[in-house]
């Protein structure tokens, strides 16, 4: 009996020997290209060792992940994969089919005294409006302070010299193409293999080159100009990790 599709899908067959959050990474990596990624889950126990869950937000994405990614060698094994069974927690929960396994822990209110003097702390005094941080408040009667710009749409003050309109910034160069690309704002958990796994979909790929010491950046070669511009237009700003967002330049001839 075939399994309906589902917005999960199933692997089995993973490399044993990667490590748990290596290995969360690794599937983030070549799963997110087919549409956006809810949960990745990958325990480590014996029952569940070389297996995996991806949870897309969308029924369409999984499949287009099953039919695309099917026997790609993933770690030097082929992947085994198909729609998960059940629904994901997170599935059940926006269809409103979830029942909680567990009860929650209720969370510790603070006592209604520190409550009172947090709203106090927030509140201030009445009628007295805020102060910017590091600046002192006007004294009843006082001057403004000599030396101090003057406010909008008021003259300046006798003897002070008018201020100088800033000058805008110089529009930075176009950047010169280069077969090798350089990429910036990767993870700690970067590897070779990751970013191979990136990159090797596109005509011309060569080889990715990791700066020792700096797990931040990296570089890819392809054979020719045209080559890495479309792997740059492609994959620029392309999330590894939810929080990094990959940066890609021309490397400097």
């Amino acid at each position: 009996m075939d399994i309906r599709p589902n917005n999960t899908i199933y692997i089995n067959n993973l490399n044993e020997k990667v490590k748990k959050e290596e290995l969360k990474k690794s599937l983030y990596a070549i799963f997110s290209q087919f549409g956006q990624i809810l949960d990745i889950i990958a325990l480590k126990t014996l029952k569940m060792r070389g297996q995996a869950f991806v949870i897309f937000k969308e029924i369409s994405s999984a499949t287009n992940a099953l039919r695309s990614m099917q026997g790609f060698p993933f770690y030097d094994k082929p992947m085994r994969i198909q729609y998960s069974k059940t629904d994901s927690d997170v599935i059940a929960k926006v269809k409103g089919t979830y029942v909680p396994r567990e009860k929650k822990v209720p969370e510790k209110r603070k006592a209604p005294a520190e409550e009172a003097k947090g709203k106090k702390n927030k509140a201030g005094a009445p009628g007295v409006p805020p102060i910017m941080p590091g600046m002192m408040p006007p004294m009843p009667g006082m001057p403004p302070m000599p030396g101090m710009p003057p406010m909008p749409g008021m003259p300046p003050m006798p003897g002070m010299p008018p201020i100088a309109a800033v000058a805008p910034p110089s529009q930075p160069l176009p950047e010169q193409p280069n077969n090798i690309l350089f990429l910036t704002n990767l993870p700690e958990e970067t590897n070779e293999m990751m970013l191979s796994m990136l990159f090797t979909q596109f005509d011309g790929y060569k080889e990715v080159r990791l700066v020792p010491g700096r797990h931040d950046i990296a570089f890819v070669e392809f054979e020719t100009d045209s080559q890495s511009s479309l792997a740059k237009g492609s994959l620029q700003g392309f999330k590894i990790t939810p929080t990094n967002a990959m940066k890609i330049s021309f490397a400097k001839k």
